[in-house]
C-alpha cells in the first residue's frame, strides 16, 4: 500500500528501498546536488523529487549548501561528483549517437534517471527503459506527480535483467533490425558474472550494424578498498555498504568478448573525463574509484557475430 507525500508521489516500495534499489536514491541525491551547482556537469530537475518522495532518503542533502565540507566530503562531494561526471559523459554519448542518426535507445537498469524528459533528443527518438517493477512504479508515480512530459517517446518496461528480457523488450516495439544506443549505467557492478555475460550477449544478438553500447564496470580483483573514505562514509552516513553489494565473483571479460564479436571497443578511466571537463574526482590514495572503467563500443557493418 502507498501513501501520498506532499501530494506528488507514493512511498517507495519497501523492497526497492533495500540494497541496490537504495543506491538509485543515492545517485538521484548526487544529481540533485549537482543540478544546483553553478558549474554543474549535468542537471536533472526531477532528481530532488525522487529523493524527497522516498522515506529512506527524505532527509538526505539535495543542494550543495547542505553538504558538510563541500567537494571535500567523501560521499556527497567526491562520490557525488563522480556520479555527476558519469551522468554527463553518458548523456553526451547518447546524444552524439542520436545526432548520428540512431533513434532507438535502450536504458538497461534505468533507475531513477530522467533522460527521456531532460535531454534534447532529436525528433523520432524512442527511449526504452528497463528496471524492476517496484523501481518503475515509484519512478512513474513521481514523474506523474510532477506533471513530467517526455521529450522523446518513452516506453517503460518492468523486467528482471538477471533473467531473459529480450522478448519482453521486443513486445514493447523494440526493433532489432535498426541501430540501437544501449546504456547500462551503474548496474553490472551488482550482477553475478553469469548475468553480465548473458546481458552482454543479448545486447550483441539484438544489435543491428551501427548500434552502440556504453556501460560501467568495476574490477576489484587484488584490491581491498573497503577502508576507502568513499565507502566508509557512505556506510556511516546513509547506511549503504557498497562493497557488500558488489558481486564478489571475478568479472567477465565483456569488453574482450565484444571485440571478438566484431565491436570496436574503447575502455576509459573516469579520471580521463575529469581532466576533459575540468571537474570531477581525481586519483587519490586507497582509491575506491580507481577500479572503475567506462566502456564504449560500436557494432560494425557487417558484423562478425558469435562465429
Amino acid at each position: 500500500m502507498t501513501r501520498s507525500l506532499d501530494g506528488t508521489a507514493p512511498e517507495l516500495n519497501p523492497g526497492v528501498a533495500q540494497g541496490v534499489g537504495r543506491t538509485a536514491l543515492m545517485v538521484a541525491a548526487a544529481r540533485a546536488i549537482e543540478t544546483h551547482r553553478p558549474d554543474a556537469l549535468a542537471r536533472d530537475e526531477f532528481a530532488e523529487r525522487f529523493v524527497r518522495a522516498a522515506p529512506a532518503s527524505a532527509g538526505w542533502p539535495v543542494r550543495p549548501d547542505q553538504v558538510p565540507g563541500g567537494d571535500a566530503d567523501p560521499l556527497w562531494g567526491r562520490l557525488g561528483r563522480y556520479f555527476a561526471l558519469r551522468t554527463r559523459v553518458l548523456d553526451d554519448h547518447l546524444l552524439r549517437t542520436a545526432d548520428s542518426g540512431v533513434r532507438q535507445v535502450v536504458l538497461l537498469g534505468a533507475g531513477l534517471d530522467s533522460r527521456a524528459f531532460r535531454l534534447g533528443w532529436p525528433p523520432g527518438c524512442v527511449i526504452h527503459e528497463i528496471d524492476t517493477a517496484g523501481m518503475m512504479a515509484f519512478k512513474q508515480a513521481v514523474l506523474d506527480g510532477a506533471g513530467a512530459v517526455p521529450v522523446a517517446e518513452r516506453r517503460p518496461l518492468a523486467a528482471d535483467l538477471r533473467l531473459d528480457w529480450a522478448d519482453a523488450l521486443t513486445d514493447t516495439g523494440f526493433d532489432p533490425a535498426v541501430p540501437t544506443a544501449w546504456l547500462v549505467e551503474g548496474l553490472l557492478l551488482y550482477l553475478p558474472a553469469a548475468a553480465e555475460r548473458h546481458l552482454i550477449a543479448t545486447v550483441d544478438r539484438l544489435s543491428a550494424p551501427g548500434s552502440t553500447l556504453a556501460y560501467e564496470i568495476k574490477n576489484l580483483e587484488g584490491a581491498d578498498v573497503r577502508a576507502s573514505a568513499v565507502y566508509t562514509t557512505t556506510k556511516a552516513r546513509i547506511d549503504i555498504d557498497l562493497p557488500s553489494l558488489f558481486d564478489p565473483d571475478p568479472r567477465p571479460a565483456s569488453a574482450a568478448d565484444l571485440a571478438r564479436w566484431g565491436w570496436s571497443v574503447s575502455v576509459r578511466s573516469p579520471f580521463d573525463f575529469t581532466r576533459l571537463h575540468g571537474r570531477g574526482p581525481l586519483p587519490e590514495p586507497n582509491d575506491a574509484l580507481a577500479a572503475n572503467r567506462w566502456i564504449f563500443a560500436e557494432a560494425p557493418a557487417p558484423r562478425t557475430g558469435h562465429e
